[in-house]
């Protein structure tokens, strides 16, 4: 059997490295993964348009030894969510649904990139990038679009309790910053595909001046893995109507919320005082309690 991370986030983060007939392959088993687990290797060849051969390969590449393994692990995997009451279902909206249809996939999507995030995380390469974290001189933070919200989010709640963080979303700036970087420094890229150009070169830059570089994506082989020391993974898929979805943005923000907390709690007392701090301060900007803020 292979590794235990689940089937259908270990498919989904392979996606962009498949050649294009393994990648139909791939995209079959996610539309219907139920489905799958009851058909025959010609019925999936023939819905991904290629070979049996292909159907084969894609398993191999997946972590599979064959077909008949992948129908086991999918099997597995809808008994246990069957179990759970939860249906092994896209999340897809159709031409024909309702909009209470509609409601369901959202919610369902955003629940499952949350929790298959937090199941799914490399605790070792946690532990490693808190390490890292915490010990830092100063962490430069890059990303673009709603990446650029998740290095905003962290960047403050990092300087709320006294880091040198620093979030970069302008690709001249994330240069320039990631440039004047050393050894005594940690550059976290955030980027859904992996393959945003601004935030690769960015980490990229980062590392040559040999700072600790940290990706967290969502496909374990794309561009930005190649330039990180440590790699976090989230587990979410953006359906055809939702390209920068919420569910990616919340499972980015479920990562960035992880780290943070386990930095802060490294340094106990240290990060008690410097919240009071901080929330006293801005406190004194308005009326009612700031620790919202």
């Amino acid at each position: 059997m292979a590794a235990s991370k689940g089937t259908l986030i270990r498919i989904r983060g392979l996606l962009p490295s498949l050649h294009p007939a393994e990648r139909r392959v791939a995209e079959a088993v996610l539309a219907d993964p139920g489905g799958v687990a009851t058909t025959s290797i010609t019925a999936l060849a023939r819905a991904g348009d290629t070979s049996e051969a292909t159907v084969v390969r894609f398993c191999r590449t997946a972590g599979f030894s064959g077909y008949p393994e992948l129908r086991l692990a999918l099997a597995v995997e809808a008994g246990r969510n069957e179990a759970s009451g939860e249906r092994l279902v896209g999340t897809d909206v159709e031409r024909s649904d309702t909009l209470e249809q509609i409601i369901g996939k959202i919610v369902t999507a955003d629940e499952r990139a949350i929790r298959d995030t937090a199941e799914s995380l490399d605790r070792a390469a946690l532990a490693e990038v808190v390490e890292a974290v915490g010990s830092a001189r100063r962490i430069d933070l890059f990303g673009v679009g709603t990446s650029g919200l998740v290095i905003a989010d962290l960047g403050l709640k990092l300087r709320r309790i006294g880091r040198m963080a620093f979030a970069w979303s302008d690709v001249r700036e994330a240069l320039s910053a990631a440039a004047l970087m050393s050894e005594q420094d940690v550059a976290i890229g955030v980027s859904y595909t992996g393959a945003t150009s601004d935030t690769v070169d960015a980490l990229a830059e980062a590392k040559r001046q040999g700072a600790t570089t940290v990706a967290i994506t969502n496909f374990v082989r794309s561009p930005i893995t190649r330039e990180a020391d440590h790699v976090l993974t989230t587990a979410s898929s953006e359906t055809t109507f939702r390209v920068g979805a919420t569910a990616s943005h919340h499972a980015q923000l479920t990562v960035v919320d992880i780290l943070f907390v386990a930095v802060a709690q490294r340094s106990y007392d240290d990060t008690l005082r410097a919240l009071e701090a901080t929330f006293d301060a801005v406190g004194r900007r308005g009326y009612g309690d700031s620790r919202s803020s």
